[in-house]
């Protein structure tokens, strides 16, 4: 069997050693590599088959990793991955000690920029392009990739206002295929959309004004265009933008025709591409349809609720209320500081707003969540999606700093659900003359409940809940870890006598309960999905201590590191925090008691 020329690159330098004719080759190969691997292994699949010419053509022209390349977000690396000497281990993308699914400068000198949340691109490739003037390199490139999507957020906008006045050698090469996970939206979208091969816009041109050198569009899977403009913008100085127009999802039929679906699409058929069926009969539904299905039937009773998500309409499920009440239910594309004020905006006029937003990217509005709700006091409600350990993706979207980054700020409601019913209700108290702002954290993934749309009944705020009496030792949880500590406890049988109390709220505490728990236990352990840092267990110590409690109180949390990826069970187990550990700890306090 005869070598085929993917198999011949270990480095760009070897791309680079191949004729031009060569190329269009070695991107059909690329392609195949990637759907073949992703259709067994998962990943992000559509953004990397877009942008596979594209790749090549950026590695051919440009003398990386001596020359700078940034992706934005990183969904579309794949390609760069695997040319850049990570092909044998590509298949262990994402996997627990594999590499990662973004863009790590860890794991590569090609890597020049960590990435995951998207619009950091040009900001970080400005910088290195500041830094190289500084040190005397003016002939030394810059490139950042980013798309349609990401460009129009605010961080990519104050890139592009600083950019415009340096001189910096700074590449942006915009992929623009309309869309990032969903669909793209705003007013900058309709003005990309104007723009044609070989045509700019008809109005006048946005990064021309400023100041940006600006060559485009051009086809983004024709290979000689490509390297025909990257080129003539080699020679150029200053700050220039290349327009280039792919089509996300490229190769594959199933892909170019459902860009939603074929983002991320698990296992499929690699010869044709239909997604391998799953059989979710029988199971409980995710929380986030939970959030979704049981806001859309809380909007059909009230008028006055309206939903936000920045980008998220299908992870959140925002969707549903989407297309039940479109004037209701907002899309505001890659802007989480935007949705959070225009949430705060609206509630200033009496709407009951749901702002559905992942925990990772809530971190991106922090300012917003203190100087413009919570300072006002304004009844907006965060429904903080992707809370705790997430999986695959990794510590760049891990949720599990929510927890102690919000406990600090005044007014604000905290809850975690530790069921789809009690989210259900938590949802619902929200709606019930809410005076503040109020926070509801739950997981990816599935709950553990069938029959979970149970009759609407509210919930009282900052009171938790004992599920199991006990005796000699006290287990308290916040949120969705509910469950691993029931099986935990279910494990150990009858050996001990084991209390465990699901705390609903960490702020406010159920002091009354705690009250009871610190008078009645001489062991604690508290138990979350977040920081082991400034959360839940530290706001019980903190209680603790002020009652001048002499037990004992244990934390177990997420450690005070970065957890990589891997599947969510596995990373479980590395953090502490798995059934099996839980059970360990309980065992091990009481046998020296």
């Amino acid at each position: 069997m005869s070598k085929t020329l993917l198999s011949t690159i270990n480095s760009p330098a070897d791309l680079r050693a191949l004729n031009r004719d060569q190329l269009t080759k070695v991107a059909q190969e690329l392609r195949s590599f990637i759907i073949d691997v992703v259709a067994t292994k998962e990943g992000h699949l559509g953004a990397s088959l877009g942008v596979v010419e594209l790749t090549i053509a950026l590695h051919y022209c440009f003398d990386t990793p001596q020359d700078l390349l940034v992706w934005d977000v990183g969904h579309q690396a794949y390609g760069h991955k695997i040319l850049t000497g990570r092909r044998d281990s590509f298949e262990t993308n994402r996997k627990l000690n594999g590499i990662s699914g973004f863009p790590k400068r860890a794991e590569s000198p090609y890597d020049t920029f960590g990435t995951g949340h998207s619009s950091t691109s040009i900001s970080a490739a400005l910088g290195m392009a500041i830094s190289s003037q500084l040190k005397g390199n003016f002939d030394k490139q810059h490139v950042a990739v980013i798309g349609d999507a990401s460009i129009a957020s605010g961080m990519a906008f104050e890139g592009l206002n600083h950019a415009g006045v340096t001189k910096a050698n700074l590449l942006i090469v915009l992929n623009d295929n309309a869309i990032g996970i969903d669909p793209s939206v705003g007013a900058l979208k309709s003005y990309l959309t104007k723009a044609k091969i070989g045509q700019k816009p008809p109005n006048d041109n946005i990064i021309e004004a400023l100041n940006f050198h600006y060559e485009g569009p051009v086809d983004g899977h024709d290979l000689p265009e490509l390297l025909k403009a990257f080129e003539k913008l080699r020679s150029i100085k200053g700050p220039k933008l290349l327009h280039v127009i792919t089509k996300k999802g490229k190769g594959l039929k199933q892909a170019e025709e459902d860009q939603v679906k074929y983002h991320a699409p698990g296992k499929f058929d690699k010869t044709t591409g239909e997604v391998l069926p799953k059989n979710n009969e029988g199971l409980p539904p995710k929380y986030q349809d939970v959030f979704g299905l049981t806001l859309l039937e809380l909007a059909e009773q009230d008028e006055s609720i309206v939903g936000i998500t920045p980008a998220m309409p299908t992870g959140s499920s925002l969707k549903y209320m989407m297309q039940a009440f479109p004037d209701r239910a907002f899309d505001v594309g890659i802007a989480e500081q935007h949705a959070v004020t225009l949430a705060a905006g609206m509630a200033t006029q009496g709407h009951k707003v749901f702002c559905a937003i992942y925990s990772t990217f809530l971190q991106r509005a922090y300012d917003q969540v203190i100087h413009d709700v919570a300072l006002q006091n304004l009844p907006v409600i965060f429904c903080i999606d992707r809370a705790g350990l997430v999986g695959n993706d990794g510590a760049t979207h891990h949720g599990v700093f929510d927890l102690a980054y919000l406990r600090c700020i005044p007014n604000l409601i905290i809850a975690a659900p530790a069921d789809a019913i009690e989210l259900r209700q938590l949802l619902y108290t929200a709606t019930k003359n809410l005076q503040q702002p109020m926070a509801i954290r739950y997981p990816r993934g599935r709950g553990k409940i069938l029959d979970w749309k149970a009759d609407f009944k509210a919930i009282d705020i900052g009171k938790g809940r004992c599920l199991r009496e006990g005796s000699e030792l006290a287990v308290l949880s916040l949120g969705s870890i509910s469950s691993h500590v029931s099986q935990s406890i279910n494990a150990i049988g009858g050996k001990f006598s084991i209390a465990h109390y699901d705390l609903r709220f960490l702020k406010p505490l159920d002091q009354e309960l705690l009250e009871s728990v610190l008078e009645k236990f001489k062991n604690i352990i508290t138990i979350e999905d977040g920081s082991i840092k400034g959360g839940f267990g530290d706001a019980v110590l903190e209680f603790a201590q002020v009652k001048n409690y002499q037990g004992r109180t244990y934390k177990m949390g997420i450690p005070d590191r970065f957890i990589e990826h891997g599947d969510t069970e596995e990373l479980y187990n590395i953090a502490g925090i798995s059934s099996e550990q839980i059970k360990e700890k309980i065992i091990s306090i009481l046998s020296q008691s």
